[in-house]
């Protein structure tokens, strides 16, 4: 009895010891739960529970839950019994399990993994938070522990399909694919029921990035903003080359910005700054299309422009093609931005409309001329400054007036330092134009005392009008200081002349006329004042001959004199120095006098009369009803003529 008592105790410990090493993730956990019943009978059917049971395996099992099975059967559009009557059924099983145990302890971020079939590798993903992810499908019950492996439970099936980030793993993307993993941004590109653009930067793209920030890729990888740069990348829905149009404006998963997209007239796609140069590489889960430079969701000078109502300036930069240039982040850009009703102005003035200016073969010009290549902030500009922008047709002429106005040409700053993230933006009246205007003959030809004076009184922007129509006198350096010698002064002397604005405007008429079309007689002048033209001898004007005839601009004709000009009925010195104060100037509405004054007349910048009046009681002149711009005011005091420039704002 006792031996039949001691091998019956051997026999159930025996029976015991047996038990419990048969335990395995398919019986004793997918059998068992009350949430696994699809991913149970899916092993049934297609034979593979005696795989989960062997007792010599190590397993590790990544088991979508019933919930997950429902989620991807309506994604599908089918059932639990279509998801069961699915070909590649028994290759999905197994994308789930793999050979090797592993606890979600040991899982490393960006760890990729061979699972005992599917056609693809697994990637794992930990985030800084204790989460983790294998592909799409986040780890929610782990580390349920049986004698042949492990399994956690997850919330989606896993397809082994080929991925966005399948296309960057397997083509050499290896800084990209190491910046997603950094961000841990596996889980949402590894989604294989979403339909994904992907701009993908070269490696080459990156390193470049890093060199323009002074850095290298440890840095890039170590940015705060990683994860929003990348995902910046990334379009929620599939958009192949083709369906591509100039001008389009799409938001990615990132919500820091939108971007921008150009298809060129020769073919070409740019995503921003950057160039697509290897378009439609397909994945199941949407396409990628490589990158030439990586786009930053930054703030530029084209933002400022679409959010700011400068529709026409955007559409303009669209048409031209110049969004990747304006859409540069590392550049520092000036852009001199006119409004919408200087497009409307420039289009009156040339008899067209908008679509006629779109139409301009040199839009991309006229565009270009309104940028600087540096970063000029409204406090750096300098009266005289002249200034080389994008377009190298012509330079850009900086006035700064003596009451704090800037212009650019012949425009005026309306807003100043408009900041964006690659430059500053300043907002403009009028469209400035690459064409050669007087100003610009007088500068290329050496007329430098005449360009200093003009310069110096603030007469830049009525001379650079490119929509006027002029004729200027033009007094050489010799009738210069010819006039200097007669006046035992110097240059300096000249320039210092209290009246210089108006013997400046006194070489100016509002017209374009040729030597030709000159007849002999009186012509008013800007001034006001009349010149007499006398043909008998050559050409004269008052007591100054023309040497050098008819040299043409575009905003009218320029000809060359031996003499400066001083109205006939006046010598320099028999101007009014009665001391008059005007205030506010620039002026918006009214424009008050400090001083006794008979009557005044207001010229524009073509010479044109616009406003006269006698003797003002209250001191005022009404300025509301003008447009923007500079305006000559002469006022008849008891004592002469007393001359002054009015900014119009």
């Amino acid at each position: 009895m006792r031996k039949i008592r001691l091998f019956s105790i051997f026999a159930a410990t025996v029976f015991s010891v047996q038990l419990n090493a048969q335990t395995n993730v398919f019986d004793d956990v997918i059998a068992v739960s009350p949430n696994h019943n699809y991913l149970e009978a899916a092993l049934l059917q297609e034979g593979l529970s005696g795989a989960l049971q062997n007792p010599g395996a190590t397993l590790t099992v990544f088991a979508p839950d019933d919930q997950a099975f429902e989620q991807l059967a309506f994604a599908l559009q089918t059932d639990i019994a279509g998801l069961l009557a699915l070909d590649n059924l028994s290759d999905i099983l197994l994308y789930h399990v793999l050979g090797v145990t592993v606890p979600a302890s040991a899982v490393t971020n960006g760890a990729i993994v061979s699972p005992l079939g599917g056609g693809n590798t697994l990637k794992l993903t930990a985030t800084s938070t204790g989460n983790v992810f294998v592909n799409h499908a986040q780890v929610e019950t782990p580390d349920l522990t049986t004698d042949n492996g492990i399994l956690h439970s997850i919330n989606a099936v896993l397809l082994p399909v080929q991925t966005v980030v399948d296309v960057a793993l397997n083509n050499g993307f290896t800084t990209l694919a190491t910046a997603v993993i950094t961000a841990e941004l596996l889980p949402a590109l590894s989604n294989p029921l979403a339909t994904l653009t992907v701009f993908a930067p070269t490696n080459e793209a990156f390193t470049a990035l890093a060199g323009a920030l002074g850095t290298d890729i440890n840095g890039l990888l170590a940015l705060p903003d990683l994860a929003d740069v990348l995902t910046y990348h990334v379009l929620g829905t599939e958009v192949p080359s083709s369906a591509v149009t100039n001008g389009a404006i799409v938001q990615p998963l990132s919500t820091l910005n939108t971007l921008k997209l150009t298809v060129t007239s020769t073919g070409s796609v740019f995503v921003n700054q950057a160039q697509v140069i290897l378009a439609d590489v397909g994945a199941d889960n949407g396409v990628v299309h490589v990158i030439n430079a990586v786009v930053l969701p930054v703030e530029t000078v084209v933002d400022l422009a679409l959010d700011n109502g400068f529709s026409t300036l955007a559409t303009a930069v669209v048409t031209a093609e110049l969004l990747p240039a304006l859409s540069e982040p590392l550049a520092t850009y000036t852009v001199f931005a006119p409004t919408n009703a200087a497009f409307d102005n420039l289009a009156g003035a040339l008899g067209t409309d908008i679509n006629g200016l779109l139409a301009l073969p040199n839009l991309a010009d006229v565009l270009t001329f309104h940028v600087l290549g540096t970063e000029v902030p409204s406090s750096a500009v300098t009266n005289g400054a002249i200034v080389q922008p994008l377009s190298p047709s012509n330079t850009l002429k900086l006035t700064v007036t003596s009451t704090g106005s800037v212009f650019v040409n012949q425009a005026q700053v309306t807003l100043a330092d408009v900041t964006a993230d690659n430059g500053v933006v300043h907002v403009i009246d009028a469209v400035v134009l690459p064409v050669e205007t007087v100003v610009d003959v007088a500068i290329d030809n050496g007329f430098s005392t005449l360009v200093t004076a003009v310069v110096q009184e603030e007469l830049v922007p009525v001379l650079s009008n490119p929509l006027a129509s002029l004729t200027v006198f033009a007094p050489t350096n010799e009738a210069f200081q010819n006039l200097a010698d007669q006046l035992s002064t110097d240059i300096n002397g000249l320039l210092a002349l209290p009246n210089l604005t108006e013997v400046l405007t006194y070489h100016v008429l509002g017209s374009e006329v040729l030597s030709t079309e000159l007849t002999a007689g009186p012509v008013n002048t800007l001034n006001g004042a009349a010149v007499t033209v006398s043909l008998t001898n050559g050409v004269m004007i008052n007591n100054a001959n023309v040497t050098l005839a008819d040299v043409l601009a575009y905003n009218g004709v320029v000809h060359v004199i031996d003499a400066v000009l001083l109205p006939i009925d006046t010598q320099v010195d028999q101007f009014s120095n009665e001391q008059l104060t005007l205030f506010p100037n620039p002026v918006q509405e009214v424009l008050t006098i400090n001083g006794e004054v008979l009557n005044y007349s207001i010229m524009d910048q073509q010479g044109r009369l616009v406003q006269k009046g006698g003797l003002m009681s209250n001191k005022t002149i009404d300025f509301g009803g003008m447009e923007s711009g500079i305006y000559f005011l002469q006022l008849q005091t008891g004592s002469g003529v007393s001359n002054h420039k009015v900014v119009k704002n």
